[in-house]
């Protein structure tokens, strides 16, 4: 499993705690070092079978700046997507990537059921 994170995200840490107590083999991925790819974040959005704003960090810094809470909705997916892969910091995280799955943010619940 691929684990998308920012080193110093106190959520970040806790997920990857999580996986580690539970003896979850992963690799671990800084999000702001290696920006997912476009073609990346369509893949994971596919697999994810969630709404495309779900991988928007709405509560980022970045996000708040750019005004995308009112941007996002006239954006078609292409520009979303585009956008998304300028900065890893625009992106949700953690992000934990399976071979048929992709959870965006650290939900406990979700990642039993997927684990």
């Amino acid at each position: 499993m691929l684990f998308v994170c920012y080193p110093k995200c106190s959520t970040c840490q806790k997920a990857k705690t999580w996986l580690q107590e539970r003896g979850v083999a992963f690799d671990e991925r800084d999000i702001k070092q290696d920006n997912p790819t476009e073609q990346e974040l369509r893949a994971w959005h596919e697999k994810s079978g969630l709404p495309l704003k779900r991988f928007f960090n709405t509560s980022g810094l970045q996000y708040k700046a750019l005004g995308l809470k009112d941007k996002l909705p006239a954006m078609t997916e292409d520009e979303q997507y585009a956008l998304l892969a300028t900065d890893g910091m625009l992106v949700k995280r953690p992000l934990l990537i399976g071979e048929d799955f992709a959870l965006p943010g650290f939900k406990v619940k979700e990642w039993e059921e997927r684990l």
